[in-house]
This record gives C-alpha cells, structure tokens and sequence, in this order.
C-alpha cells in the first residue's frame, strides 16, 4: 500500500474528510496519512479505539510515536489521556487498549534505531518559552535528535511566519486555525512539506497550537528496505 508516498511532494490532509478504514482489529479503524507497505508499514495515521477495543501484544521493531487526541489510551503501563505524547523507541512492546474509547495521531517506523530515549510527556501542562528568533511564538522542544526535532509551538493571533527545513517538515493542528494558498487547515488536520521547500502560513483569529517535525525527511526507512 502506498498513500502520499512522494515525499518530494507536499501532502495537505483535512483529516477529518477521510474514511475510515478498519484494522485487523475489530473496533479498531485508521485514517491513512501516509503510508509504504502492508500491515508492517511506515506509516502516519490517526487511529480509532471504540470503546473495550484492543490490539494484541507487539513489539514496536521500528520504533512508534503517538498523541492522544480524544479518549483515554491506555496499555499495561499506564493511562494515556487527551494530550499525552509518547516515543517508544525500536525493541519496546505493549499491549494497547481503550475501556472508553480514544483516537490517537500514531506515526510507525520512523526511529534512529540507535534512539532508544523513552518518552511520556504531558502536553497541557509542558512549559512554552518564546522562541528568540520569533517574538510571537513560544514552544517547547519534545526531542531534539540528529535526525529529527520534535515541538509544540503556540503561535500568536494573526501571525504570518515562512517555515522551510532542509531535512523537511510535518505540522499536526492542535488547536485554532493555519492558512495555506488561501485554504484554511483545523483541528487535527495534518501538512507535510518536503525537504527546502517554504510555506507561508497565516494563523486565524484565535492564535494556533500544533506538533511540528522538522529534519525527519532527509533519509525515509521502510521496513522492507531495513536488515
């Protein structure tokens, strides 16, 4: 399977117009962002946990990232509620589950298996610092690796600011509103800009919160391609 598989191309997802496409799991269904490969896949998705759904125990052999978006995630280890961010590294396994229900951004495949930093961070209460070089931004940095860099930024109303990266970037919309060539991007809607190219975003009336990648698109694995 292969969707917005070019990363040379930008990928512009309003997430929210996608179907639902159902797992192997029963009550467990995904919205495809982009993805190479079958059911072991590099893959980003948002994932739908309905209410006493389960996924089996499994190792995650090419590392696994995820944001609860809605509901209470949950695995042997914890609970997960709206807001959480999780990096679990190559080699850590679990067991997932929901009792009442949750939805999930989840990206697969996409670790330095030489990352092996595990990471449970609370994003409601994670601390933002204005960004020196942007006086109306302020953020606060979730991992800052060789081959990738991991953020929450909190941009101020009607803010107008470039973003570019040589290795690539990928913003997931938190709260309030960017605009891009004149279309309007929402809650939870999803944007991947390949490697040098600058987007020219505008934030809406209500400032903007969102996750931003940067760096990652410089090298993609695929598990197939992987020893």
């Amino acid at each position: 399977m292969e969707i917005n598989a070019d990363f040379a191309k930008p990928a512009l997802v309003h997430t929210n117009r996608l179907e639902w496409i159902a797992s192997p799991m029963v009550g467990v269904d995904r919205r495809i962002l982009d993805r190479i490969g079958g059911e072991v896949a590099r893959a980003t998705s948002i994932v739908r946990y309905a209410e006493g759904s389960a996924f089996p125990e499994h190792t995650h052999s090419g590392g696994e990232e995820f944001i609860v978006l809605e509901g209470v995630f949950q695995d042997e280890h914890g609970d997960y509620p709206v807001g959480t961010y999780v990096r679990n590294p190559v080699g850590t396994h679990h067991i997932p589950r929901s009792d009442p229900g949750c939805s999930i951004f989840v990206k697969l495949w996409q670790f330095d298996p030489d990352d092996k930093e595990q990471l449970v961070i609370d994003l409601n209460s994670a601390p933002l610092t204005p960004d020196p070089n942007r006086p109306v931004v302020s953020q606060h940095v979730l991992a800052d690796r060789s081959y990738e860099h991991v953020s929450i930024e909190q941009w101020a109303v009607a803010t107008k600011s470039e973003l570019t990266d040589d290795g690539g970037l990928e913003v997931l919309i938190l709260q309030g509103e960017l605009m891009l060539d004149d279309v309007t991007y929402g809650l939870h809607d999803w944007l991947r800009i390949p490697a040098g190219e600058t987007v020219k975003f505008t934030v809406g009336s209500e400032g903007a919160r969102f996750w931003i990648k940067r760096g990652h698109l410089r090298e993609i694995r695929i598990p197939d391609q992987v020893a």
